[in-house]
């Protein structure tokens, strides 16, 4: 193994329990979540039936899903989780209906996971992504159940589900804009942020790309919502082609207005209006242009993932069975542990792992001091479930090792639905299955490797290149049809969103060849001043006239270049 490769595999400890900002929405799903649990957790309570919980639970737990996404768009979501969960729980019961064998149950399992980390990295499913999916289908597989008792236990599970839809629906009679508003916003800050930088300063590469996925973010927001004709799409369509422009000219925007726009999309009152740079509205062909690009296809989204998804189905079914021969009687536990590491490349992965066993021991801790509590009464032990629900998505934006520490004890104490057991035993071996899970699973991350990033990078580079120079084609015309002028800005910011995270996700990975780090930057600089090209020629930054139409901020680098301090990402060809 070359050097070149080595220093890929970085195990870091300093950062990865720090806490971060919370989420603008962290009460959405909080909130929803107790909505959609409750009524059917007290139901059962009254009935005297809270062992059928689990069951309630897992179409309730779908209503964590969705909250980032247009209503139209979310409407389908939910209804693909909830078809998605409904599915693998009846899947669990009916194996576990017809075999108590440990070892194929956990097979099983394994499987499962992997379809569904699959499956939810595929169509950016976004949080809580395959987790809740695999812990509700690896844990079925290990309830006692009868062939005769599925039909009856799913269909509670899917009746929760339907509530669930409705309680992830219901603000959006009366914000029916709201998720678009707040991409929008997040677009105008993120914008907002890399004009402070003028495009000179430290760190202003990592700005420009944050503010360009940030805006690519928001016109597919926009995109989501529909094509039909809206008043409101239209002023944040405005919005989006001012954060643009700052993106296009960051030394010649004032990010004050940027803010100042996004602190009101934030409220629920008028969208600000401001006028179109362009000469008429009509030529605002952002969403026009997007449908009409051609969707890639399924196998291009599939084919990336297929290391993720080997790691993935190896590691949880060897966590299981890691954790049957050391006697513990929840293997689930272990196989969820590691379904649930599994991020983008190595190196995320290890942060999740340290976060996941972190947050689990503190988590057994606070069970234990629960445990009591909920023991006095059932009302306690429904109460607290709910409490520890609304916690674990109020804390787990932050960081995923506090939200984990809710997680845990909630998990524990359904458990005690069904029979009130001994804490100790519980805790002992859900720390066993913690500690199985994250160390079999890491293993298997790095044994399993993903020479398919470097692949990828490939892709995305030659994927950005060759975009760039169709739209550097289209300049060079004197008059550029505008649908295809914007065609082609579209499409040259979604493969230089693309780059960014491929090359992230690359960055990451080990045992690969060395990664075309240099050139990586070389693409982006270029792409980027091929961008602002596009914006300017279409009127939408005015020219300055000591520049050159087709080379835009020229200036601007032959300044950054007399720069002191400049870094790697400073580098001109």
């Amino acid at each position: 193994m070359s050097s070149a490769t080595l220093h890929r595999l970085r195990l870091p400890l300093a950062g990865v329990l720090r806490l971060g900002r919370p989420s603008d929405i962290w009460f959405k799903p909080a909130l929803s979540v107790v909505a959609a649990v409750a009524p059917p957790n007290l139901v059962l309570l009254a009935i005297g039936r809270l062992d059928l919980a689990m069951y309630t639970m897992a179409g309730s737990l779908c209503a964590l899903y969705g909250h980032n996404r247009p209503y139209a768009a979310r409407a389908r979501v939910l209804a693909g989780v909830v078809l998605g969960m409904v599915g693998g729980l009846a899947l669990s019961l009916l194996a576990a209906s017809l075999t108590s064998d440990a070892v194929a149950l956990v097979t099983v399992g394994a499987v499962m996971a992997a379809v569904q980390k699959t499956v939810s990295d595929a169509t950016r499913l976004g949080p809580p992504g395959n987790v809740v999916l695999t812990f509700i289908s690896s844990a079925s597989l290990f309830a006692p159940q009868a062939l005769g008792q599925v039909p009856g236990h799913v269909g509670m599970a899917l009746a929760a589900g339907v509530w669930a839809w409705l309680v992830g629906m219901a603000p959006g009679l009366l914000r029916p804009h709201g998720p678009e508003r707040r991409a929008t916003a997040q677009a105008l800050n993120a914008a907002a942020a890399y004009a402070d930088t003028r495009g000179t300063t430290d760190g202003h590469a990592r700005a420009r790309a944050t503010s360009a996925a940030a805006i690519h973010a928001a016109w597919q927001s926009l995109l989501a919502a529909g094509s039909r004709p809206d008043r409101t799409r239209c002023a944040l369509e405005r919005l989006l082609v001012r954060a643009e422009v700052a993106l296009a000219a960051p030394a010649d925007t004032d990010p004050a207005p940027l803010r100042a726009w996004a602190r009101e999309l934030r409220g629920t009152g008028r969208i600000p209006r401001v006028e179109s740079p362009r000469a008429s509205a009509d030529e605002l062909l952002g969403i026009e242009t997007e449908l009409a690009l051609p969707p890639r296809p399924l196998r291009q989204h599939l084919a990336p993932l297929a290391p993720i998804a080997a790691r993935t189905a190896i590691g949880c079914a060897l966590a299981g069975y890691a954790s049957l021969a050391l006697g513990v009687g929840r293997p689930y536990w272990a196989l969820v542990t590691a379904a649930s590491l599994y991020q983008a490349n190595v190196t995320l992965t290890w942060n999740r792992g340290v976060q996941r066993v972190v947050g689990n021991v503190l988590g057994v801790l606070v069970f234990a001091l629960v445990a009591p509590l909920a023991h006095l009464h059932p009302v306690a032990l429904v109460l607290c479930c709910l409490a520890f629900n609304f916690g674990a998505e109020a804390l787990i934006a932050r960081n995923y090792w506090l939200g984990t520490v809710c997680v845990t004890p909630m998990a524990l104490l359904v458990t005690e639905f069904a029979r009130a057991q001994n804490p100790a035993e519980l805790i002992t071996e859900r720390v066993a299955d913690t500690l199985v899970g994250a160390l079999v699973g890491f293993g298997a991350a790095v044994a399993v490797t993903n020479r398919r990033a470097g692949d990828r990078l490939e892709h995305a580079l030659t994927a950005v290149e060759r975009t760039r120079e169709h739209a550097a084609r289209l300049l060079a015309e004197p008059h550029p049809a505008p649908r295809a002028l914007e065609s082609a800005r579209r499409t040259l910011a979604a493969a230089l969103a693309d780059l960014r995270a491929t090359a992230d996700a690359a960055s990451g990975e080990w045992w690969q060849r060395a990664l075309p780090e240099e050139r990586v930057v070389l693409a982006e600089q270029s792409g980027h001043r091929t961008l602002a090209a596009t914006v300017r020629r279409q009127g939408l930054v005015p020219r300055n006239h000591d520049q050159a139409p087709q080379e835009p901020g020229r200036r601007q680098e032959r300044d950054q270049d007399r720069t002191p301090g400049r870094t790697t990402e400073d580098i001109r060809p």
